[in-house]
Protein backbone atom coordinates (compact mmCIF):
# COMPACT_ATOMS: atom_id res chain seq x y z
CA UNK A 1 0.00 0.00 0.00
CA UNK A 2 1.07 3.64 -0.88
CA UNK A 3 0.21 6.96 0.22
CA UNK A 4 0.76 10.02 -1.17
CA UNK A 5 0.93 13.39 0.32
CA UNK A 6 -3.09 14.57 -0.08
CA UNK A 7 -1.04 17.82 -1.50
CA UNK A 8 0.44 15.94 -4.14
CA UNK A 9 -1.99 13.15 -5.19
CA UNK A 10 -1.35 13.36 -9.25
CA UNK A 11 1.67 11.15 -9.88
CA UNK A 12 0.73 8.04 -7.47
CA UNK A 13 -2.99 8.14 -9.42
CA UNK A 14 -1.33 8.09 -12.89
CA UNK A 15 1.17 5.30 -11.60
CA UNK A 16 -1.81 3.66 -10.50
CA UNK A 17 -3.24 4.10 -14.09
CA UNK A 18 -0.70 2.72 -15.80
CA UNK A 19 -0.87 -0.15 -13.47
CA UNK A 20 -4.05 -0.91 -14.64
CA UNK A 21 -3.52 -0.43 -17.92
CA UNK A 22 -0.41 -3.16 -18.16
CA UNK A 23 -2.78 -5.48 -16.41
CA UNK A 24 -0.71 -5.28 -13.20
CA UNK A 25 -2.06 -8.25 -10.62
CA UNK A 26 -5.04 -6.42 -8.89
CA UNK A 27 -4.29 -5.80 -5.04
CA UNK A 28 -0.13 -6.03 -5.47
CA UNK A 29 -0.16 -1.83 -5.96
CA UNK A 30 -2.56 -0.21 -3.64
CA UNK A 31 -2.76 3.18 -3.82
CA UNK A 32 -4.71 5.04 -0.79
CA UNK A 33 -5.40 8.77 -0.81
CA UNK A 34 -6.13 11.22 1.84
CA UNK A 35 -4.68 13.31 4.72
CA UNK A 36 -1.83 12.32 7.14
CA UNK A 37 -3.83 13.07 10.56
CA UNK A 38 -6.56 10.57 9.25
CA UNK A 39 -5.48 8.01 6.14
CA UNK A 40 -1.97 7.91 7.23
CA UNK A 41 -2.66 7.52 10.93
CA UNK A 42 -4.65 5.02 10.33
CA UNK A 43 -2.30 2.80 8.42
CA UNK A 44 0.71 3.25 10.54
CA UNK A 45 -1.68 1.74 13.70
CA UNK A 46 -3.16 -1.01 11.27
CA UNK A 47 -2.62 -4.55 13.04
CA UNK A 48 -2.12 -5.51 9.12
CA UNK A 49 1.13 -3.29 8.10
CA UNK A 50 4.16 -4.54 9.55
CA UNK A 51 6.85 -2.23 8.26
CA UNK A 52 6.32 1.83 7.36
CA UNK A 53 8.37 3.65 4.82
CA UNK A 54 8.08 6.98 5.24
CA UNK A 55 9.40 9.97 3.47
CA UNK A 56 8.38 13.56 4.60
CA UNK A 57 8.96 16.07 7.66
CA UNK A 58 11.14 14.80 10.41
CA UNK A 59 8.39 16.08 13.22
CA UNK A 60 5.81 13.37 11.02
CA UNK A 61 8.50 10.80 11.61
CA UNK A 62 8.89 11.48 15.08
CA UNK A 63 4.89 11.11 15.40
CA UNK A 64 5.37 7.33 13.21
CA UNK A 65 7.99 5.86 15.56
CA UNK A 66 5.70 6.64 18.60
CA UNK A 67 2.98 4.99 16.87
CA UNK A 68 5.26 2.10 15.06
CA UNK A 69 7.44 1.32 18.22
CA UNK A 70 5.14 -0.01 20.81
CA UNK A 71 3.70 -2.21 17.81
CA UNK A 72 7.28 -3.66 16.89
CA UNK A 73 6.64 -2.30 13.17
CA UNK A 74 9.76 -2.20 10.87
CA UNK A 75 10.41 1.03 10.02
CA UNK A 76 12.50 3.57 7.08
CA UNK A 77 11.66 7.06 7.55
CA UNK A 78 13.69 9.85 5.24
CA UNK A 79 13.30 13.05 6.22
CA UNK A 80 14.02 16.35 6.43
CA UNK A 81 17.31 18.25 5.13
CA UNK A 82 19.51 21.30 5.60
CA UNK A 83 21.97 19.69 3.06
CA UNK A 84 25.62 22.01 2.96
CA UNK A 85 27.32 22.51 -0.14
CA UNK A 86 31.39 22.53 0.38
CA UNK A 87 33.16 24.37 -2.77
CA UNK A 88 37.20 24.61 -2.22
CA UNK A 89 39.20 26.89 -4.13
CA UNK A 90 40.51 24.20 -6.62
CA UNK A 91 37.43 22.92 -7.95
CA UNK A 92 35.93 23.19 -11.67
CA UNK A 93 34.84 26.57 -11.30
CA UNK A 94 32.62 26.68 -14.30
CA UNK A 95 31.06 22.65 -13.79
CA UNK A 96 30.17 23.27 -9.57
CA UNK A 97 28.71 26.84 -10.90
CA UNK A 98 26.07 25.58 -12.79
CA UNK A 99 25.71 22.53 -10.83
CA UNK A 100 25.21 24.76 -7.89
CA UNK A 101 22.45 26.83 -9.35
CA UNK A 102 20.79 23.41 -10.32
CA UNK A 103 21.43 21.87 -7.03
CA UNK A 104 19.96 24.93 -5.08
CA UNK A 105 16.87 25.37 -7.24
CA UNK A 106 15.74 22.73 -8.70
CA UNK A 107 11.70 21.76 -8.62
CA UNK A 108 12.26 25.14 -6.68
CA UNK A 109 14.22 23.77 -3.99
CA UNK A 110 11.26 21.43 -3.31
CA UNK A 111 13.88 18.44 -3.34
CA UNK A 112 15.03 16.66 0.33
CA UNK A 113 18.88 16.45 -1.56
CA UNK A 114 18.86 20.36 -2.44
CA UNK A 115 21.99 21.96 -1.39
CA UNK A 116 20.55 24.81 1.30
CA UNK A 117 23.80 26.04 2.90
CA UNK A 118 26.55 27.19 0.45
CA UNK A 119 30.22 27.20 2.16
CA UNK A 120 32.72 28.44 0.00
CA UNK A 121 36.77 28.99 0.51
CA UNK A 122 37.18 32.25 1.18
CA UNK A 123 39.50 32.88 -1.35
CA UNK A 124 36.88 32.34 -3.96
CA UNK A 125 33.69 33.39 -2.17
CA UNK A 126 33.47 37.12 -4.04
CA UNK A 127 34.53 35.46 -7.29
CA UNK A 128 31.48 32.44 -6.79
CA UNK A 129 29.13 35.19 -5.06
CA UNK A 130 29.54 37.64 -8.67
CA UNK A 131 29.27 35.03 -10.74
CA UNK A 132 26.38 32.80 -8.60
CA UNK A 133 24.02 35.97 -8.05
CA UNK A 134 24.36 36.86 -11.71
CA UNK A 135 22.83 34.01 -13.05
CA UNK A 136 20.15 33.27 -10.32
CA UNK A 137 18.51 37.05 -10.84
CA UNK A 138 18.48 35.90 -14.37
CA UNK A 139 16.58 32.83 -13.23
CA UNK A 140 12.68 33.60 -15.42
CA UNK A 141 9.78 32.47 -12.58
CA UNK A 142 6.68 31.64 -14.41
CA UNK A 143 4.43 29.12 -16.58
CA UNK A 144 6.77 25.59 -16.38
CA UNK A 145 5.28 24.82 -19.58
CA UNK A 146 7.29 28.00 -21.24
CA UNK A 147 10.83 26.53 -22.02
CA UNK A 148 12.87 29.74 -21.02
CA UNK A 149 10.69 29.09 -17.31
CA UNK A 150 13.48 28.35 -14.38
CA UNK A 151 11.04 28.02 -11.61
CA UNK A 152 7.44 27.50 -11.48
CA UNK A 153 4.68 27.74 -8.47
CA UNK A 154 5.78 26.42 -4.85
CA UNK A 155 3.54 23.07 -3.64
CA UNK A 156 0.89 25.51 -1.43
CA UNK A 157 -0.39 28.70 -0.53
CA UNK A 158 0.85 27.87 3.07
CA UNK A 159 4.07 26.38 2.11
CA UNK A 160 4.66 29.80 -0.02
CA UNK A 161 3.70 31.69 3.07
CA UNK A 162 6.17 29.48 4.84
CA UNK A 163 8.55 30.10 2.70
CA UNK A 164 8.29 34.08 2.65
CA UNK A 165 8.35 33.85 6.63
CA UNK A 166 11.71 32.45 6.62
CA UNK A 167 12.94 35.35 4.20
CA UNK A 168 11.64 38.12 7.12
CA UNK A 169 13.74 35.79 9.57
CA UNK A 170 16.92 35.59 7.87
CA UNK A 171 16.87 39.95 7.76
CA UNK A 172 15.90 39.97 11.41
CA UNK A 173 18.78 37.81 12.10
CA UNK A 174 21.04 39.92 10.36
CA UNK A 175 20.81 38.49 6.57
CA UNK A 176 21.51 40.05 3.96
CA UNK A 177 19.26 39.70 0.73
CA UNK A 178 21.38 39.36 -2.82
CA UNK A 179 18.78 38.37 -4.81
CA UNK A 180 14.90 37.56 -4.93
CA UNK A 181 13.37 37.32 -1.66
CA UNK A 182 9.76 38.69 -2.66
CA UNK A 183 6.39 36.74 -3.70
CA UNK A 184 6.30 36.94 -7.82
CA UNK A 185 3.03 38.00 -9.34
CA UNK A 186 2.09 36.77 -12.31
CA UNK A 187 -0.65 37.76 -14.98
CA UNK A 188 -3.53 36.25 -16.42
CA UNK A 189 -4.79 32.24 -15.34
CA UNK A 190 -1.35 32.14 -13.38
CA UNK A 191 -2.10 35.36 -10.86
CA UNK A 192 -3.57 33.47 -8.29
CA UNK A 193 -0.24 31.10 -8.45
CA UNK A 194 2.24 30.86 -5.15
CA UNK A 195 5.23 31.51 -6.93
CA UNK A 196 8.64 33.04 -5.18
CA UNK A 197 11.70 34.27 -6.51
CA UNK A 198 14.70 32.42 -5.91
CA UNK A 199 16.55 34.04 -3.19
CA UNK A 200 20.31 33.77 -2.10
CA UNK A 201 21.02 35.30 1.57
CA UNK A 202 24.61 36.01 3.08
CA UNK A 203 25.81 37.06 6.37
CA UNK A 204 24.07 34.57 8.51
CA UNK A 205 25.76 32.61 11.43
CA UNK A 206 25.30 28.89 11.36
CA UNK A 207 23.49 28.45 14.25
CA UNK A 208 21.05 30.72 13.34
CA UNK A 209 17.09 29.27 12.73
CA UNK A 210 17.51 30.32 9.03
CA UNK A 211 20.49 27.99 8.76
CA UNK A 212 18.78 25.12 11.37
CA UNK A 213 15.69 24.59 9.77
CA UNK A 214 14.79 23.22 6.88
CA UNK A 215 12.83 25.54 4.48
CA UNK A 216 12.09 23.18 1.66
CA UNK A 217 11.81 26.51 -1.21
CA UNK A 218 14.29 28.44 -3.35
CA UNK A 219 15.99 29.58 -0.42
CA UNK A 220 19.90 29.36 -0.17
CA UNK A 221 22.26 30.91 2.20
CA UNK A 222 25.79 31.65 1.72
CA UNK A 223 28.80 31.72 3.76
CA UNK A 224 32.91 31.07 4.02
CA UNK A 225 35.52 29.00 5.42
CA UNK A 226 39.34 29.41 5.76
CA UNK A 227 40.53 25.90 6.10
CA UNK A 228 39.22 22.34 5.58
CA UNK A 229 38.09 21.70 9.79
CA UNK A 230 36.09 24.98 9.74
CA UNK A 231 34.55 23.58 6.38
CA UNK A 232 33.55 20.37 8.32
CA UNK A 233 32.45 22.02 11.34
CA UNK A 234 30.26 24.39 9.58
CA UNK A 235 28.70 21.41 7.52
CA UNK A 236 27.74 19.55 10.34
CA UNK A 237 26.33 22.05 12.55
CA UNK A 238 22.77 21.03 12.04
CA UNK A 239 20.79 18.20 13.24
CA UNK A 240 20.29 16.83 9.67
CA UNK A 241 22.56 14.61 7.70
CA UNK A 242 20.30 13.63 4.64
CA UNK A 243 22.57 14.43 1.65
CA UNK A 244 25.70 16.80 0.88
CA UNK A 245 28.13 17.98 -2.26
CA UNK A 246 32.06 18.72 -1.62
CA UNK A 247 33.51 20.54 -4.80
CA UNK A 248 37.49 20.00 -4.96
CA UNK A 249 40.06 18.49 -7.53
CA UNK A 250 41.99 17.24 -4.63
CA UNK A 251 41.46 13.01 -4.11
CA UNK A 252 42.62 13.02 -0.68
CA UNK A 253 40.56 15.89 0.49
CA UNK A 254 37.18 14.33 -1.26
CA UNK A 255 38.04 11.12 0.55
CA UNK A 256 38.57 13.00 3.78
CA UNK A 257 35.99 15.62 3.72
CA UNK A 258 33.61 12.76 2.46
CA UNK A 259 34.79 10.47 5.29
CA UNK A 260 34.07 13.40 8.26
CA UNK A 261 30.97 14.90 6.61
CA UNK A 262 27.61 13.74 8.72
CA UNK A 263 25.27 12.83 6.23
CA UNK A 264 24.18 9.53 4.82
CA UNK A 265 25.02 10.65 1.40
CA UNK A 266 28.02 12.70 -0.03
CA UNK A 267 28.78 13.89 -3.73
CA UNK A 268 32.04 14.63 -5.29
CA UNK A 269 31.78 17.10 -8.22
CA UNK A 270 28.54 16.08 -8.93
CA UNK A 271 24.88 16.50 -7.67
CA UNK A 272 21.61 14.06 -7.67
CA UNK A 273 23.81 11.08 -9.19
CA UNK A 274 22.01 8.25 -8.39
CA UNK A 275 21.84 4.02 -9.00
CA UNK A 276 18.51 2.84 -6.92
CA UNK A 277 21.13 -0.19 -5.88
CA UNK A 278 23.30 2.13 -3.78
CA UNK A 279 21.57 2.79 -0.35
CA UNK A 280 19.44 5.97 0.25
CA UNK A 281 18.99 7.92 3.35
CA UNK A 282 19.82 9.93 6.22
CA UNK A 283 21.39 10.63 9.64
CA UNK A 284 20.77 12.11 12.61
CA UNK A 285 17.16 13.86 12.35
CA UNK A 286 17.24 13.14 8.73
CA UNK A 287 16.01 9.82 9.69
CA UNK A 288 16.63 6.31 9.89
CA UNK A 289 17.68 2.85 7.72
CA UNK A 290 18.55 3.02 4.37
CA UNK A 291 16.58 1.56 0.87
CA UNK A 292 17.61 1.14 -2.43
CA UNK A 293 19.39 -1.83 -3.91
CA UNK A 294 20.28 -4.99 -1.28
CA UNK A 295 18.84 -2.48 1.97
CA UNK A 296 15.68 -2.32 0.23
CA UNK A 297 14.95 -6.09 -0.43
CA UNK A 298 16.38 -6.44 3.45
CA UNK A 299 13.72 -4.17 4.75
CA UNK A 300 10.43 -5.51 2.75
CA UNK A 301 11.38 -9.20 3.65
CA UNK A 302 12.17 -11.07 6.83
CA UNK A 303 15.27 -13.54 6.86
CA UNK A 304 13.94 -17.00 8.21
CA UNK A 305 16.22 -20.03 9.98
CA UNK A 306 14.66 -23.50 9.06
CA UNK A 307 16.56 -25.97 10.17
CA UNK A 308 15.79 -29.71 9.76
CA UNK A 309 16.85 -32.93 11.35
CA UNK A 310 17.20 -36.08 9.51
Amino acid sequence: MAKPSEITPMTAYMLAQVAKEVNFPKGVLNIIHGTGVRTGDALTRHDLVKAISFTGGTETGKRIIEVAGTRFKKLSLELGGKNPNLIFADCDFDKMLATTVRSSFANQGQICLCGSRILVEESIYEKFKEAFVGKVSKMKVGDPSSEDTKLGAVVSKPHMEKILSYISLAKEEGGRILCGGERVKLAGDLSDGYYVQPTVIEGLDQTCRTNQEEIFGPVVTLDTFRTEEEALQKANATNYGLASTVWTENLSRAHRVAEEIEAGIVWVNCWLQRDLRTPFGGVKNSGMGREGGFEAMQFFTEPKNVCISY
